[in-house]
């Protein structure tokens, strides 16, 4: 671990004592968002020490140009960047004359940071020593509405501890905002106008290429010991920065506060040309509100989501404080309510890797997102992706495929591909499974076959056409082979025959003819109309058969498990304890060379096979290939630790799953990775939630009902979660005395548990 400075609390994520080494860090930590916009935990006064300024838009992107060593044919154009947002938080505060700033402030004492998980609002604290005769105490808390998606508030109090100050309060919007992550130091930004109308005042800009409009706006009034005395008045104006100006003169004990009134209005929901109006009416309801009112909007909006998807655990307060960090994040990150929006690996805490979704949606935030909230979330993300399908056969057809097939991205925003890393781009073909899992793993889950007919089935026989056509046939095996991919496990690039991928293709293709017959048989509108769109031949089918009935498979016979790919057992098998930690971790401290050509496995690849498949493999072979592969695992993927503790559960390891879920709960937390300054790991956070769900609690789709079979950590003294389960919530709470579930609905609830199946009577508990 490289930091371990966060204070351990159930409800609250908190840092004590100035460090301004862990201001980065704790930008990231502390990020708020409200699923339509997010921002670091930059400081609001002026600092001029080491910072990661950032702010950002749901589904506003720039597409910056590719940067490359050479170009290559197929390549993505541009790499999608989540852009930093021009800077609505910004005060500068002058006390006597002097602009507070923490680099230079002279002694900082009782500094802390508190993220406030269960409210919804984050607050920075410190009294700052200027001399001998000015001490002042700041309390700054900030939150973004739930209620209001467009508004932040900032409530900035100045308490005079000693001396009579002078306190001027400045207010700004800055758009001249840059990428820390930019290939070509581009202007992401052109400015359209700013002005100042009565105490309001508004930038408008435009993204570059991508011509999106956004108003950034701001409206802030002085209290002084918590009586309006004032609204901030214009000050000041630049090309790209507007301030108004509030001040005050404080007697020992007075407190002066600046409540600001910021956010974005956008074209995403407005017309471009009306974004000042809508602008003044996001103001004009806020300050009718007030701040009081709106902060118990906000504890009220997140209680709501509380009810439902919150985890206990019971005598573990790291370990509790883990999840709901987790949880709290994936619900700053996507709410469901836009289905043009999806789950960004850095969600709103960073830059880092761009794009809006990789296939970490599909495999790892549907479950969460499915059995937290309504099912329509989780068919919102569905319907994301079958909106682009047309982006996926463009990006298939770049790459020389033919036919509809298609090749959903690696990373995107609005369907093309933007990862520009070949291995990746065009050999980490595994993504396209995932597409289709995710219907399979819906369609199981919330019953609602609805989605194939309407959307699903198109997308499952572009993948099936893109499989087809991907398989390459040996005639010395006299099998079908795919060549030259990534799987999962990036440390491997370019290998042949990886068991993951072949496996996944052929799934896919049965799914899609799986489907095309029931289609056929119930839904018959809505069959001739994907033939229509499609084409499809009886010809065409049986050749897809033809691939997936003679897919290779690589297996060790000697040791009866399947290979990760072809030439595997060529490689020096040294388990991963037998490193030397100096070589930890080995993406930061080896080359790129030595890496490949190793036996070290990044994340889960076999094994995720084995996670998503459980029901085609027994627990013995699950058991053999857990022994072969996690042992040479090193685990430098967010996205490993959780499918290895759900497995370690299932195979009753229960300190392994133990460890592997607190690796995964407090990843960022205590920066497992020493990257957090970057961002936190959003889409990995739904891993977490699916260790304790689906690990310790065991749940699974049996015989179209949930199953669990729950297993207790030594380290719990109990744990309980709820999952919204066809419209139906089940409570589950284990305990060393055993395991109840309650439900609370309307119908009886078939389910198994521990093996025994049980049915439940609405509003009851059974054992």
């Amino acid at each position: 671990m490289n930091q371990e400075y966060i204070q351990a609390n159930a409800w609250s994520i908190i840092e004590e004592g100035w460090n301004p080494r862990l201001v980065k860090s704790s930008e990231s930590l502390f990020s708020i968002g409200n699923g339509a916009m997010g921002q670091r935990a930059n400081f609001e006064e002026t600092y001029t020490g080491k910072t990661f300024q950032g702010s950002y838009i749901a589904g506003v992107y720039y597409p910056d140009k590719t940067r490359v060593g050479w170009w290559k044919n197929g390549y993505p154009e541009y790499f999608a960047k989540v852009l930093n947002a021009p800077n609505f938080i910004g005060i500068d505060v002058h006390v006597n004359g002097y602009k507070l700033d923490l680099a230079t402030v002279e002694k900082i004492t009782n500094y802390r940071r508190e993220l406030n998980m269960k409210e919804g609002w984050y607050e920075r604290s410190f009294e700052a020593h200027l001399s001998d005769d000015e001490v002042i105490k700041v309390v700054a808390r900030r939150f973004l509405s739930l209620e209001i998606d467009e508004l932040g508030v900032i409530n900035y109090e100045v308490t005079a501890l000693k001396g009579e100050l002078q306190i001027t309060f400045e207010p700004y919007l800055d758009a001249g905002v840059t990428n820390e992550d930019s290939n070509w130091d581009d202007a992401f930004w052109a400015l359209e106008g700013a002005k100042s109308i009565d105490h309001q005042a508004f930038i408008n800009s435009r993204t570059n290429k991508t011509d999106f409009y956004v108003c950034t706006f701001m409206q802030s009034e002085l209290l002084l010991n918590g009586e309006h005395i004032q609204w901030a008045e214009h000050s000041e104006q630049s090309e790209t920065v507007i301030k108004h100006r509030a001040s005050s003169t404080l007697l020992e004990g007075d407190t002066l506060t600046l409540r600001k009134y910021a956010g974005y209005t956008s074209s995403l929901n407005h017309n471009p040309y009306d974004l000042i109006e809508a602008a003044q009416k996001v103001l004009d309801q806020a300050t009718v509100l007030g701040y009081e009112v709106l902060l118990d909007s906000q504890a009220a909006a997140w209680e709501a989501i509380w009810s439902m998807a919150d985890i206990t655990i019971d005598g573990d307060l790291k370990a509790q404080q883990g999840i709901r960090f987790n949880i709290f994040q994936l619900n700053q990150t996507y709410l469901g309510k836009d289905p043009r929006l999806n789950i960004g690996p850095k969600g709103f805490t960073g830059e880092k890797y761009g794009g809006s979704t990789y296939w970490d949606t599909e495999a790892y935030c549907i479950p969460f997102y499915m059995a937290t909230k309504d099912q329509k979330v989780a068919r919102n993300l569905l319907r994301y992706r079958y909106e682009q399908l047309d982006k996926a056969i463009e990006n298939a057809e770049k790459l020389g495929f033919s036919n509809g097939a298609a090749l959903y991205p690696m990373v995107t925003m609005n369907g093309e591909e933007s990862h520009n890393e070949w291995e990746i781009t065009f050999e980490e073909i595994h993504r396209n499974g995932a597409m289709v899992f995710a219907i399979y793993n819906y369609v199981r889950y919330t019953g609602d076959y609805s989605y194939i007919p309407e959307m699903g089935l198109e997308v499952m026989i572009a993948i099936a056409r893109f499989w087809h056509q991907r398989a390459t046939f040996s005639q010395k095996a006299n099998k079908y082979m795919i060549l030259g991919v990534t799987g999962p496990n990036e440390y491997e690039n370019n290998v042949n025959n990886n068991w993951y991928t072949n496996y996944l293709a052929k799934w896919c293709i049965n799914q899609a003819v799986e489907h095309l017959d029931k289609v056929k048989d119930g839904y018959r509108n809505d069959y001739d109309r994907v033939i229509g769109l499609t084409h499809l031949t009886d010809g065409e089918l049986a050749s897809w058969l033809e691939v997936s009935q003679n897919m290779y498979e690589p297996v060790d016979d000697e040791l009866g498990i399947y290979l990760q790919q072809d030439g595997f057992m060529d490689k020096e098998l040294v388990p991963v304890e037998n490193l030397n930690s100096k070589h930890r971790p080995i993406n930061q401290k080896w080359s790129w060379d030595r890496i490949l050509r190793s036996c070290y496995i990044k994340q889960a690849d076999v094994l995720q096979c084995f996670y998503f498949f459980e029901d085609h493999f027994t627990k013995q072979e699950l058991e053999k290939h857990f022994d072969f592969y996690e042992p040479l695992t090193v685990h430098e993927s967010s996205l490993s630790p959780c499918v290895h503790s759900i497995q370690a559960a299932k195979l009753g390891r229960m300190n392994q799953a133990y460890e592997f879920y607190l690796r995964t709960s407090r990843l960022d937390l205590d920066d497992y990775n020493a990257e957090v300054e970057e961002g936190c790991h959003i889409t990995s956070m739904a891993g977490t939630w699916m260790s304790i769900v689906e690990g310790f609690g065991g749940l699974k789709i049996v015989d179209d009902i949930p199953s669990f079979e729950t297993k207790l950590p030594e380290q719990w003294s109990g744990f309980s979660f709820k999952i919204n389960f066809r419209d139906q919530v089940l409570q589950v709470a284990v305990s060393a005395s055993g395991t109840t579930v309650s439900l609370e609905g309307d119908m009886e609830q078939d389910i198994y548990l521990n093996g025994k199946k049980i049915t439940l009577k609405p509003q009851t508990v059974n054992a």
